[in-house]
Protein backbone atom coordinates (compact mmCIF):
# COMPACT_ATOMS: atom_id res chain seq x y z
CA UNK A 1 0.00 0.00 0.00
CA UNK A 2 1.99 3.28 1.17
CA UNK A 3 5.40 3.66 0.73
CA UNK A 4 7.95 5.73 2.56
CA UNK A 5 7.15 9.26 1.55
CA UNK A 6 10.09 10.92 -0.66
CA UNK A 7 11.65 14.60 0.42
CA UNK A 8 11.12 17.35 -1.38
CA UNK A 9 14.22 17.06 -3.37
CA UNK A 10 13.20 14.03 -4.82
CA UNK A 11 9.91 15.14 -6.60
CA UNK A 12 10.52 15.53 -10.02
CA UNK A 13 10.54 19.47 -11.37
CA UNK A 14 7.68 18.78 -13.35
CA UNK A 15 5.42 17.78 -10.92
CA UNK A 16 5.99 20.98 -8.46
CA UNK A 17 4.72 24.38 -8.61
CA UNK A 18 7.26 27.12 -10.11
CA UNK A 19 7.23 29.76 -7.29
CA UNK A 20 9.72 31.61 -9.87
CA UNK A 21 6.85 32.51 -11.62
CA UNK A 22 6.39 35.22 -8.50
CA UNK A 23 10.40 35.63 -7.55
CA UNK A 24 12.81 34.54 -9.24
CA UNK A 25 15.00 34.14 -6.25
CA UNK A 26 14.96 34.80 -2.91
CA UNK A 27 17.14 37.78 -2.98
CA UNK A 28 14.27 39.17 -5.13
CA UNK A 29 12.04 38.16 -2.71
CA UNK A 30 13.64 40.02 -0.06
CA UNK A 31 13.74 43.29 -2.32
CA UNK A 32 10.35 42.98 -2.40
CA UNK A 33 9.64 42.70 0.83
CA UNK A 34 12.00 45.41 1.93
CA UNK A 35 10.23 47.25 -0.70
CA UNK A 36 6.82 47.03 0.42
CA UNK A 37 7.94 47.94 4.45
CA UNK A 38 9.30 50.91 3.43
CA UNK A 39 6.38 51.99 1.57
CA UNK A 40 4.45 50.65 4.10
CA UNK A 41 6.27 53.42 6.77
CA UNK A 42 5.38 55.90 5.10
CA UNK A 43 1.55 55.76 5.10
CA UNK A 44 1.18 56.86 8.78
CA UNK A 45 1.71 60.11 7.23
CA UNK A 46 -1.48 60.44 6.92
CA UNK A 47 -2.57 59.52 10.45
CA UNK A 48 -4.76 62.69 10.87
CA UNK A 49 -5.51 63.82 7.79
CA UNK A 50 -7.46 60.91 5.83
CA UNK A 51 -10.63 63.73 5.32
CA UNK A 52 -7.52 66.04 3.09
CA UNK A 53 -7.20 63.36 0.49
CA UNK A 54 -9.25 60.32 1.11
CA UNK A 55 -9.36 58.99 -2.27
CA UNK A 56 -5.25 59.13 -2.34
CA UNK A 57 -5.10 57.41 0.77
CA UNK A 58 -7.83 54.85 -0.13
CA UNK A 59 -6.07 54.13 -3.17
CA UNK A 60 -2.52 53.94 -1.51
CA UNK A 61 -3.32 50.98 1.00
CA UNK A 62 -5.21 48.68 -1.82
CA UNK A 63 -1.67 49.64 -3.63
CA UNK A 64 0.70 48.44 -0.49
CA UNK A 65 -1.87 45.42 -0.23
CA UNK A 66 -1.68 44.44 -3.67
CA UNK A 67 2.19 45.00 -3.80
CA UNK A 68 2.38 43.10 -0.57
CA UNK A 69 -0.05 39.78 -1.72
CA UNK A 70 2.75 38.27 -3.85
CA UNK A 71 5.64 38.90 -1.28
CA UNK A 72 3.06 36.56 1.11
CA UNK A 73 2.07 34.04 -1.70
CA UNK A 74 6.13 33.15 -2.46
CA UNK A 75 6.86 32.47 1.10
CA UNK A 76 3.34 31.03 2.15
CA UNK A 77 3.29 28.46 -0.66
CA UNK A 78 7.49 27.95 0.02
CA UNK A 79 6.09 26.70 3.35
CA UNK A 80 2.92 24.78 2.43
CA UNK A 81 5.16 22.93 0.13
CA UNK A 82 8.14 21.94 2.95
CA UNK A 83 7.00 22.58 6.41
CA UNK A 84 10.43 21.04 8.06
CA UNK A 85 12.49 23.45 6.02
CA UNK A 86 13.84 26.33 8.38
CA UNK A 87 14.75 29.18 5.51
CA UNK A 88 10.65 28.17 4.22
CA UNK A 89 9.39 28.49 8.43
CA UNK A 90 11.56 31.89 8.14
CA UNK A 91 10.15 33.63 5.08
CA UNK A 92 6.66 32.65 6.02
CA UNK A 93 7.05 34.37 9.77
CA UNK A 94 8.97 37.42 7.82
CA UNK A 95 5.69 37.46 5.51
CA UNK A 96 3.33 37.38 8.05
CA UNK A 97 5.30 40.33 10.50
CA UNK A 98 4.99 42.06 7.23
CA UNK A 99 1.22 42.31 6.48
CA UNK A 100 1.00 42.32 10.75
CA UNK A 101 2.69 45.73 10.02
CA UNK A 102 1.03 46.69 7.48
CA UNK A 103 -1.91 46.41 8.95
CA UNK A 104 -0.95 48.13 11.98
CA UNK A 105 0.45 51.13 9.85
CA UNK A 106 -3.06 51.62 7.73
CA UNK A 107 -5.69 50.66 10.31
CA UNK A 108 -6.22 54.26 11.14
CA UNK A 109 -7.48 54.46 7.64
CA UNK A 110 -10.95 53.40 7.93
CA UNK A 111 -11.87 54.96 11.73
CA UNK A 112 -10.75 58.13 9.61
CA UNK A 113 -12.97 57.36 6.72
CA UNK A 114 -16.33 56.88 9.06
CA UNK A 115 -15.70 60.26 10.84
CA UNK A 116 -16.15 61.80 7.50
CA UNK A 117 -19.90 62.90 6.40
CA UNK A 118 -21.97 59.92 5.07
CA UNK A 119 -22.90 61.77 2.55
CA UNK A 120 -18.74 62.83 2.08
CA UNK A 121 -18.56 58.96 1.77
CA UNK A 122 -21.65 58.58 -0.65
CA UNK A 123 -20.33 60.95 -2.77
CA UNK A 124 -16.97 59.06 -2.90
CA UNK A 125 -18.97 56.13 -4.07
CA UNK A 126 -20.29 57.50 -6.85
CA UNK A 127 -17.40 59.18 -8.25
CA UNK A 128 -16.98 57.58 -11.25
CA UNK A 129 -13.12 57.79 -11.03
CA UNK A 130 -13.37 55.45 -7.75
CA UNK A 131 -15.79 53.13 -9.39
CA UNK A 132 -13.25 50.30 -8.27
CA UNK A 133 -14.08 51.16 -4.73
CA UNK A 134 -17.13 51.24 -4.36
CA UNK A 135 -18.06 47.78 -2.91
CA UNK A 136 -15.14 48.53 -0.52
CA UNK A 137 -16.56 52.08 0.91
CA UNK A 138 -20.07 50.33 0.39
CA UNK A 139 -19.48 47.58 3.21
CA UNK A 140 -17.37 50.26 4.99
CA UNK A 141 -20.69 52.49 5.68
CA UNK A 142 -22.50 48.82 6.31
CA UNK A 143 -19.91 48.43 8.69
CA UNK A 144 -19.71 51.49 10.37
CA UNK A 145 -21.38 49.80 14.00
CA UNK A 146 -18.56 47.56 13.96
CA UNK A 147 -15.64 49.58 13.40
CA UNK A 148 -13.41 51.15 16.40
CA UNK A 149 -11.77 54.27 17.13
CA UNK A 150 -8.76 54.71 15.30
CA UNK A 151 -6.18 53.73 17.99
CA UNK A 152 -8.37 50.60 18.94
CA UNK A 153 -7.95 49.54 15.39
CA UNK A 154 -4.41 49.98 15.53
CA UNK A 155 -4.16 48.02 18.78
CA UNK A 156 -6.22 44.71 16.94
CA UNK A 157 -4.33 45.32 13.79
CA UNK A 158 -0.95 44.87 16.54
CA UNK A 159 -2.13 41.40 17.45
CA UNK A 160 -2.68 40.23 14.18
CA UNK A 161 0.39 37.49 14.52
CA UNK A 162 -0.65 36.54 18.22
CA UNK A 163 -4.40 35.54 17.42
CA UNK A 164 -2.95 33.82 14.27
CA UNK A 165 -0.56 31.78 16.69
CA UNK A 166 -3.48 28.99 17.78
CA UNK A 167 -3.37 27.78 13.50
CA UNK A 168 0.26 28.25 13.59
CA UNK A 169 0.55 25.87 16.37
CA UNK A 170 -1.92 23.41 14.96
CA UNK A 171 -0.32 23.55 11.52
CA UNK A 172 3.81 23.07 13.06
CA UNK A 173 2.10 19.90 15.47
CA UNK A 174 0.30 18.29 13.15
CA UNK A 175 2.33 19.19 10.05
CA UNK A 176 5.65 18.07 11.51
CA UNK A 177 6.06 17.13 15.28
CA UNK A 178 3.28 14.29 15.49
CA UNK A 179 4.05 10.96 13.94
CA UNK A 180 2.20 8.02 13.98
CA UNK A 181 2.91 4.47 15.06
CA UNK A 182 3.59 2.39 11.66
CA UNK A 183 1.28 0.07 10.21
CA UNK A 184 1.89 -3.47 11.05
CA UNK A 185 0.44 -6.34 8.70
CA UNK A 186 -0.42 -9.65 9.14
CA UNK A 187 2.97 -10.95 7.20
CA UNK A 188 4.62 -8.64 9.85
CA UNK A 189 6.32 -5.91 7.67
CA UNK A 190 5.16 -2.29 8.31
CA UNK A 191 4.66 1.05 6.64
CA UNK A 192 4.34 4.44 7.47
CA UNK A 193 0.98 5.78 8.61
CA UNK A 194 0.21 10.11 8.16
CA UNK A 195 -1.99 12.42 7.68
CA UNK A 196 -1.56 12.03 3.75
CA UNK A 197 -2.06 8.32 3.16
CA UNK A 198 -4.52 7.31 5.78
CA UNK A 199 -7.50 7.88 2.99
CA UNK A 200 -5.52 4.38 1.96
CA UNK A 201 -5.77 2.41 4.57
CA UNK A 202 -9.57 4.11 5.76
CA UNK A 203 -10.45 2.84 2.52
CA UNK A 204 -8.73 -0.68 2.47
CA UNK A 205 -10.56 -3.65 1.68
CA UNK A 206 -9.28 -5.50 4.94
CA UNK A 207 -10.72 -4.43 7.82
CA UNK A 208 -8.32 -4.98 10.35
CA UNK A 209 -6.14 -2.24 8.39
CA UNK A 210 -9.02 0.28 8.02
CA UNK A 211 -9.48 -0.08 11.96
CA UNK A 212 -5.99 0.08 13.02
CA UNK A 213 -5.10 2.75 10.84
CA UNK A 214 -8.09 4.81 12.80
CA UNK A 215 -6.94 3.55 16.08
CA UNK A 216 -3.63 4.44 15.17
CA UNK A 217 -4.83 7.86 14.23
CA UNK A 218 -6.81 8.87 16.68
CA UNK A 219 -5.14 7.29 19.77
CA UNK A 220 -2.65 9.39 18.59
CA UNK A 221 -4.18 12.40 18.40
CA UNK A 222 -5.56 11.62 21.87
CA UNK A 223 -2.15 11.83 23.30
CA UNK A 224 -1.78 15.82 22.25
CA UNK A 225 -5.52 16.23 23.40
CA UNK A 226 -4.73 18.78 25.93
CA UNK A 227 -2.57 20.81 23.73
CA UNK A 228 -4.54 20.83 20.74
CA UNK A 229 -7.37 21.25 23.06
CA UNK A 230 -5.40 24.26 24.19
CA UNK A 231 -5.29 25.31 20.74
CA UNK A 232 -8.76 25.39 19.79
CA UNK A 233 -10.24 26.59 22.85
CA UNK A 234 -7.63 29.95 22.10
CA UNK A 235 -8.88 29.90 18.91
CA UNK A 236 -12.13 30.15 20.00
CA UNK A 237 -11.82 32.65 22.37
CA UNK A 238 -10.18 34.78 20.38
CA UNK A 239 -12.95 34.89 17.82
CA UNK A 240 -15.31 35.54 21.14
CA UNK A 241 -13.46 38.08 21.72
CA UNK A 242 -12.72 39.82 18.56
CA UNK A 243 -17.14 39.27 17.97
CA UNK A 244 -17.60 41.52 21.32
CA UNK A 245 -14.54 43.83 20.38
CA UNK A 246 -16.20 44.84 17.55
CA UNK A 247 -19.96 45.27 18.51
CA UNK A 248 -21.41 41.72 16.94
CA UNK A 249 -23.64 39.52 19.37
CA UNK A 250 -21.85 36.63 18.93
CA UNK A 251 -19.04 34.85 16.82
CA UNK A 252 -21.20 33.64 14.26
CA UNK A 253 -22.67 36.99 13.52
CA UNK A 254 -19.50 38.22 13.35
CA UNK A 255 -18.56 35.61 10.68
CA UNK A 256 -21.64 36.13 8.79
CA UNK A 257 -22.98 39.67 8.91
CA UNK A 258 -19.56 41.11 7.03
CA UNK A 259 -20.84 38.39 4.22
CA UNK A 260 -23.95 40.01 3.99
CA UNK A 261 -25.11 35.96 4.55
CA UNK A 262 -28.32 35.80 6.83
CA UNK A 263 -27.99 33.77 9.72
CA UNK A 264 -31.11 31.85 8.24
CA UNK A 265 -28.76 30.41 5.49
CA UNK A 266 -26.53 28.60 8.38
CA UNK A 267 -30.37 27.07 10.54
CA UNK A 268 -30.93 26.23 7.20
CA UNK A 269 -28.61 24.21 6.50
CA UNK A 270 -28.88 22.28 9.82
CA UNK A 271 -32.46 22.33 9.82
CA UNK A 272 -32.26 20.32 6.34
CA UNK A 273 -29.76 17.89 6.82
CA UNK A 274 -31.50 16.90 10.09
CA UNK A 275 -34.83 16.98 8.05
CA UNK A 276 -32.79 14.65 5.50
CA UNK A 277 -31.25 12.35 7.98
CA UNK A 278 -33.33 9.40 7.42
CA UNK A 279 -31.53 8.96 3.93
CA UNK A 280 -29.20 9.16 5.00
CA UNK A 281 -29.78 5.81 7.53
CA UNK A 282 -31.23 4.06 4.44
CA UNK A 283 -27.85 4.36 2.96
CA UNK A 284 -25.69 3.13 6.12
CA UNK A 285 -27.84 0.47 6.40
CA UNK A 286 -27.33 -0.35 2.74
CA UNK A 287 -23.26 0.08 3.61
CA UNK A 288 -23.69 -2.73 6.33
CA UNK A 289 -25.96 -4.73 4.32
CA UNK A 290 -23.10 -4.47 1.15
CA UNK A 291 -20.38 -5.42 3.50
CA UNK A 292 -21.63 -8.12 4.89
CA UNK A 293 -21.49 -6.68 8.24
CA UNK A 294 -23.74 -6.98 11.49
CA UNK A 295 -22.62 -4.01 12.65
CA UNK A 296 -21.52 -0.56 11.36
CA UNK A 297 -18.77 0.85 12.53
CA UNK A 298 -17.02 4.14 12.25
CA UNK A 299 -14.16 2.46 10.31
CA UNK A 300 -16.21 1.29 7.96
CA UNK A 301 -17.28 4.22 6.31
CA UNK A 302 -14.91 5.04 3.59
CA UNK A 303 -14.25 1.41 1.89
CA UNK A 304 -15.27 0.94 -1.48
CA UNK A 305 -18.89 -1.14 -1.31
CA UNK A 306 -18.55 -1.90 -4.85
CA UNK A 307 -15.32 -3.20 -5.85
CA UNK A 308 -15.48 -4.84 -8.81
CA UNK A 309 -14.68 -1.64 -11.19
CA UNK A 310 -11.42 -0.84 -11.52
CA UNK A 311 -11.04 3.23 -11.29
CA UNK A 312 -7.14 3.40 -10.46
CA UNK A 313 -6.16 6.60 -12.41
CA UNK A 314 -2.41 7.37 -12.54
CA UNK A 315 -2.11 11.41 -12.21
CA UNK A 316 -2.23 11.92 -15.95
CA UNK A 317 -5.16 9.56 -16.43
CA UNK A 318 -6.92 11.64 -14.13
CA UNK A 319 -6.02 14.91 -15.64
CA UNK A 320 -7.14 14.02 -18.76
CA UNK A 321 -10.90 12.68 -17.58
CA UNK A 322 -11.25 16.37 -15.87
CA UNK A 323 -10.29 18.01 -19.08
CA UNK A 324 -12.97 15.68 -21.12
CA UNK A 325 -15.55 16.06 -17.86
CA UNK A 326 -15.53 19.68 -17.96
CA UNK A 327 -15.65 20.56 -21.80
CA UNK A 328 -19.10 21.91 -21.27
CA UNK A 329 -17.64 24.64 -19.67
CA UNK A 330 -16.40 26.01 -22.92
CA UNK A 331 -12.90 25.58 -24.88
CA UNK A 332 -11.08 28.69 -23.13
CA UNK A 333 -12.16 26.79 -19.92
CA UNK A 334 -10.22 23.79 -20.92
CA UNK A 335 -7.68 25.67 -22.31
CA UNK A 336 -6.54 27.59 -19.57
CA UNK A 337 -6.99 23.88 -17.49
CA UNK A 338 -4.63 22.52 -19.56
CA UNK A 339 -1.95 25.60 -18.93
CA UNK A 340 -2.43 25.30 -15.26
CA UNK A 341 -1.53 21.15 -15.78
CA UNK A 342 1.89 22.27 -18.02
CA UNK A 343 2.53 25.76 -16.78
CA UNK A 344 4.04 25.07 -13.60
CA UNK A 345 0.55 25.97 -10.90
CA UNK A 346 0.47 22.32 -9.36
CA UNK A 347 2.40 20.70 -7.06
CA UNK A 348 1.47 17.26 -7.49
CA UNK A 349 2.14 14.30 -5.00
CA UNK A 350 2.84 13.77 -1.32
CA UNK A 351 6.25 14.28 0.20
CA UNK A 352 8.13 14.55 3.42
CA UNK A 353 6.62 17.28 5.61
CA UNK A 354 4.20 18.84 2.89
CA UNK A 355 1.11 20.07 3.81
CA UNK A 356 -1.87 17.36 3.60
CA UNK A 357 -4.87 18.05 2.11
CA UNK A 358 -5.18 20.21 -0.88
CA UNK A 359 -5.98 23.97 -2.00
CA UNK A 360 -6.04 26.72 -4.44
CA UNK A 361 -4.30 30.17 -3.72
CA UNK A 362 -5.54 31.88 -6.59
CA UNK A 363 -4.75 35.77 -5.53
CA UNK A 364 -2.15 36.71 -7.78
CA UNK A 365 -3.54 38.10 -10.54
CA UNK A 366 -0.52 39.16 -12.27
CA UNK A 367 0.84 35.53 -12.20
CA UNK A 368 -1.61 32.88 -12.05
CA UNK A 369 -3.14 30.20 -9.37
CA UNK A 370 -1.45 28.08 -7.60
CA UNK A 371 -2.79 24.46 -6.21
CA UNK A 372 -1.78 22.04 -3.95
CA UNK A 373 -2.49 18.47 -4.47
CA UNK A 374 -1.71 15.43 -2.73
CA UNK A 375 -2.52 12.74 -5.81
CA UNK A 376 -2.87 9.25 -5.13
CA UNK A 377 -4.01 6.69 -8.22
CA UNK A 378 -7.97 6.98 -6.78
CA UNK A 379 -11.16 8.34 -8.55
CA UNK A 380 -11.11 10.73 -5.18
CA UNK A 381 -7.91 12.37 -6.42
CA UNK A 382 -9.32 12.97 -9.41
CA UNK A 383 -12.38 14.70 -8.69
CA UNK A 384 -10.01 16.81 -6.32
CA UNK A 385 -8.26 17.99 -9.57
CA UNK A 386 -11.62 19.22 -10.63
CA UNK A 387 -12.28 20.30 -7.47
CA UNK A 388 -9.20 22.65 -6.47
CA UNK A 389 -8.98 23.73 -10.46
CA UNK A 390 -12.60 24.79 -9.87
CA UNK A 391 -10.96 27.09 -7.38
CA UNK A 392 -8.51 28.21 -9.97
CA UNK A 393 -10.94 29.16 -12.37
CA UNK A 394 -13.19 31.54 -9.73
CA UNK A 395 -10.03 33.03 -9.34
CA UNK A 396 -8.89 33.53 -12.56
CA UNK A 397 -11.56 34.96 -13.79
CA UNK A 398 -12.55 37.34 -10.99
CA UNK A 399 -9.19 38.65 -11.69
CA UNK A 400 -9.39 39.25 -15.05
CA UNK A 401 -12.84 40.91 -14.45
CA UNK A 402 -12.37 42.76 -12.07
CA UNK A 403 -10.03 45.66 -10.44
CA UNK A 404 -8.16 44.77 -7.58
CA UNK A 405 -10.47 45.96 -4.66
CA UNK A 406 -13.17 43.96 -6.18
CA UNK A 407 -11.40 40.40 -6.53
CA UNK A 408 -11.45 38.39 -3.54
CA UNK A 409 -14.73 37.03 -3.49
CA UNK A 410 -16.91 35.78 -0.78
CA UNK A 411 -16.38 32.84 1.34
CA UNK A 412 -19.44 31.83 0.76
CA UNK A 413 -19.40 31.03 -2.59
CA UNK A 414 -15.92 29.84 -2.61
CA UNK A 415 -17.32 26.29 -2.80
CA UNK A 416 -19.26 26.65 -5.70
CA UNK A 417 -17.31 26.82 -8.44
CA UNK A 418 -14.96 24.02 -7.23
CA UNK A 419 -18.18 21.47 -6.52
CA UNK A 420 -19.75 22.49 -9.83
CA UNK A 421 -16.57 20.98 -11.52
CA UNK A 422 -17.07 17.56 -9.47
CA UNK A 423 -20.83 17.47 -10.22
CA UNK A 424 -20.12 18.25 -13.69
CA UNK A 425 -17.56 15.50 -14.35
CA UNK A 426 -19.72 13.13 -12.23
CA UNK A 427 -22.46 13.58 -14.83
CA UNK A 428 -19.48 12.78 -17.94
CA UNK A 429 -18.18 9.72 -15.74
CA UNK A 430 -21.66 8.04 -15.79
CA UNK A 431 -22.49 8.67 -19.40
CA UNK A 432 -18.41 7.13 -20.31
CA UNK A 433 -18.80 4.25 -18.14
CA UNK A 434 -22.23 2.57 -19.03
CA UNK A 435 -21.27 -0.75 -17.29
CA UNK A 436 -23.75 -1.76 -14.19
CA UNK A 437 -20.72 -2.23 -12.05
CA UNK A 438 -18.87 1.25 -13.45
CA UNK A 439 -22.18 2.60 -12.42
CA UNK A 440 -22.56 1.24 -9.13
CA UNK A 441 -19.18 2.54 -8.48
CA UNK A 442 -19.68 6.12 -9.52
CA UNK A 443 -23.33 6.26 -7.94
CA UNK A 444 -21.99 5.63 -4.64
CA UNK A 445 -18.92 8.03 -5.13
CA UNK A 446 -21.63 10.51 -5.46
CA UNK A 447 -23.63 9.23 -2.52
CA UNK A 448 -20.20 9.54 -0.81
CA UNK A 449 -20.13 13.06 -1.64
CA UNK A 450 -23.22 14.33 -0.19
CA UNK A 451 -22.53 12.23 2.85
CA UNK A 452 -18.96 13.48 3.42
CA UNK A 453 -20.04 17.30 2.04
CA UNK A 454 -23.37 17.94 3.13
CA UNK A 455 -24.08 15.87 6.13
CA UNK A 456 -20.08 15.29 7.16
CA UNK A 457 -19.78 19.14 6.98
CA UNK A 458 -22.73 20.07 8.58
CA UNK A 459 -22.04 18.58 11.42
CA UNK A 460 -19.22 20.21 11.58
CA UNK A 461 -20.90 23.64 11.15
CA UNK A 462 -22.81 22.33 14.20
CA UNK A 463 -19.45 21.38 16.10
CA UNK A 464 -18.49 24.79 15.46
CA UNK A 465 -22.00 26.64 16.69
CA UNK A 466 -21.59 24.74 20.01
CA UNK A 467 -17.81 25.31 21.08
CA UNK A 468 -18.78 28.92 20.37
CA UNK A 469 -21.78 29.08 22.28
CA UNK A 470 -19.89 27.78 25.14
CA UNK A 471 -16.98 30.07 24.98
CA UNK A 472 -19.81 33.13 24.84
CA UNK A 473 -21.63 31.52 27.74
CA UNK A 474 -18.27 31.07 29.67
CA UNK A 475 -18.29 27.22 29.85
CA UNK A 476 -14.45 25.87 29.86
CA UNK A 477 -13.23 24.22 26.30
CA UNK A 478 -11.62 21.23 27.98
CA UNK A 479 -10.34 18.20 26.08
CA UNK A 480 -13.32 16.27 27.12
CA UNK A 481 -15.41 18.61 27.08
CA UNK A 482 -15.03 19.17 23.74
CA UNK A 483 -15.01 15.60 22.63
CA UNK A 484 -18.20 14.83 24.63
CA UNK A 485 -19.48 17.46 22.30
CA UNK A 486 -18.35 15.93 19.00
CA UNK A 487 -18.93 12.64 19.86
CA UNK A 488 -22.76 13.16 20.69
CA UNK A 489 -22.90 14.73 17.59
CA UNK A 490 -21.88 12.07 15.72
CA UNK A 491 -24.37 9.72 17.37
CA UNK A 492 -27.01 12.32 16.30
CA UNK A 493 -26.04 11.85 12.35
CA UNK A 494 -24.42 7.95 12.34
CA UNK A 495 -25.90 6.45 15.43
CA UNK A 496 -29.18 5.22 14.77
CA UNK A 497 -27.22 2.58 11.72
CA UNK A 498 -23.40 2.79 13.49
CA UNK A 499 -21.57 1.74 16.20
CA UNK A 500 -20.20 5.30 17.20
CA UNK A 501 -16.48 4.01 18.51
CA UNK A 502 -15.91 5.77 21.83
CA UNK A 503 -12.08 7.36 20.03
CA UNK A 504 -14.02 9.19 17.14
CA UNK A 505 -14.68 11.60 20.26
CA UNK A 506 -11.07 12.79 18.84
CA UNK A 507 -12.01 13.50 15.64
CA UNK A 508 -12.04 17.27 16.18
CA UNK A 509 -8.49 17.42 16.93
CA UNK A 510 -7.56 16.75 12.94
CA UNK A 511 -9.72 19.46 11.65
CA UNK A 512 -7.81 22.40 10.21
CA UNK A 513 -10.78 24.10 8.69
CA UNK A 514 -11.78 24.45 12.78
CA UNK A 515 -9.18 27.32 13.21
CA UNK A 516 -11.18 29.40 10.53
CA UNK A 517 -14.39 29.66 12.11
CA UNK A 518 -17.50 29.29 10.61
CA UNK A 519 -16.18 28.41 7.10
CA UNK A 520 -17.24 24.78 6.81
CA UNK A 521 -20.66 25.26 6.59
CA UNK A 522 -19.83 26.44 2.72
CA UNK A 523 -19.07 23.20 1.87
CA UNK A 524 -22.05 21.65 2.35
CA UNK A 525 -24.03 24.84 0.76
CA UNK A 526 -21.80 25.08 -2.16
CA UNK A 527 -22.40 21.31 -3.25
CA UNK A 528 -26.21 22.22 -3.36
CA UNK A 529 -26.27 25.36 -5.46
CA UNK A 530 -23.47 23.20 -7.56
CA UNK A 531 -25.53 20.42 -8.16
CA UNK A 532 -28.35 22.96 -9.62
CA UNK A 533 -26.09 24.64 -11.60
CA UNK A 534 -24.50 21.73 -13.12
CA UNK A 535 -27.67 20.69 -13.96
CA UNK A 536 -28.45 24.09 -15.67
CA UNK A 537 -25.23 24.05 -17.08
CA UNK A 538 -25.95 20.45 -18.72
CA UNK A 539 -29.31 21.23 -19.82
CA UNK A 540 -29.64 24.65 -21.20
CA UNK A 541 -25.55 24.57 -22.93
CA UNK A 542 -24.19 27.71 -23.66
CA UNK A 543 -27.02 29.96 -22.08
CA UNK A 544 -26.00 28.54 -18.96
CA UNK A 545 -22.43 28.70 -19.21
CA UNK A 546 -22.88 32.29 -19.96
CA UNK A 547 -24.51 32.96 -16.75
CA UNK A 548 -22.13 30.75 -15.29
CA UNK A 549 -18.95 33.04 -16.25
CA UNK A 550 -21.01 36.03 -15.43
CA UNK A 551 -20.50 34.80 -11.79
CA UNK A 552 -17.44 33.30 -11.70
CA UNK A 553 -16.61 36.79 -13.22
CA UNK A 554 -17.88 38.54 -10.25
CA UNK A 555 -15.35 38.77 -7.73
CA UNK A 556 -17.07 41.19 -4.89
CA UNK A 557 -18.47 43.65 -6.77
CA UNK A 558 -21.77 42.32 -5.35
CA UNK A 559 -23.27 40.42 -1.93
CA UNK A 560 -22.25 37.11 -2.71
CA UNK A 561 -26.37 35.89 -2.65
CA UNK A 562 -27.02 38.22 -5.29
CA UNK A 563 -23.71 36.97 -7.61
CA UNK A 564 -25.23 32.92 -7.39
CA UNK A 565 -28.04 34.78 -8.63
CA UNK A 566 -26.36 35.80 -11.50
CA UNK A 567 -26.24 32.14 -12.70
CA UNK A 568 -29.99 31.23 -11.78
CA UNK A 569 -29.59 29.78 -7.80
CA UNK A 570 -30.95 31.48 -4.67
CA UNK A 571 -29.31 30.75 -1.57
CA UNK A 572 -31.54 32.76 0.96
CA UNK A 573 -34.48 30.30 0.28
CA UNK A 574 -33.96 26.43 1.80
CA UNK A 575 -35.46 25.16 -1.74
CA UNK A 576 -31.81 24.62 -3.15
CA UNK A 577 -30.79 22.74 0.14
CA UNK A 578 -33.87 20.45 -0.30
CA UNK A 579 -33.77 20.08 -4.44
CA UNK A 580 -30.07 18.68 -3.03
CA UNK A 581 -31.42 16.54 -1.11
CA UNK A 582 -33.99 14.92 -3.58
CA UNK A 583 -30.41 14.47 -5.95
CA UNK A 584 -29.11 12.55 -2.76
CA UNK A 585 -32.58 10.51 -2.58
CA UNK A 586 -32.50 9.93 -6.49
CA UNK A 587 -29.08 8.73 -6.59
CA UNK A 588 -29.67 6.36 -3.97
CA UNK A 589 -32.60 5.05 -5.30
CA UNK A 590 -30.53 4.79 -8.78
CA UNK A 591 -27.72 3.12 -7.16
CA UNK A 592 -29.68 0.27 -5.34
CA UNK A 593 -31.45 -0.59 -8.93
CA UNK A 594 -27.99 -0.74 -10.30
CA UNK A 595 -26.59 -3.18 -7.67
CA UNK A 596 -29.49 -5.51 -7.80
CA UNK A 597 -29.74 -5.81 -11.65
Amino acid sequence: MAETLPKRSEIAEKDKWKLEHIFASEADWEQALAAVLARGGTYPQRMGHVAEDPCGAIREKFALMEAMLPVGEYAFLGREADNGDSACQARADKAMQAWVALETQTAFLEPELLEMDDQALAAIAGDPAMADYSEYIRNLRREKPHTLPKEQEQLLAMLGEVTGAPGNIFDMLTNVDIKFPDMVFEDGHTEPLSENNFGQYRESDNRSVRRQAFEHLFETYGKFGTTIAAAYSASVKKDVVMAKARNYPTALAAAMDPLEIPREVYDNLIQVMHESLPILQRYLRLRREMLGLDELHMYDLYCPITRDADMSLSYEKAFDLVLEGLKPMGEDYIAKLKEARDGGWIDVFPAENKSSGAFSAGSLAEVHPYVLLNHNDTLDSAFTIAHELGHSMHSYFSNISQPMPKRDYSLFVAEVASTCNEATMMRYLLERFPEKKTQAYLLNYFLEQFRTTCFRQTMFAEFERATHEMAQNGEPLTREALSKVYYDLNKVYYGESCAVDEWIADEWMRIPHFYNAFYVYVYATGLCAAVSLSERILTEGEAAVKDYRKFLSAGCSLPPIEALKLAGVDMSSPEPLRKAMKVFEDTLNRFEEAIRA
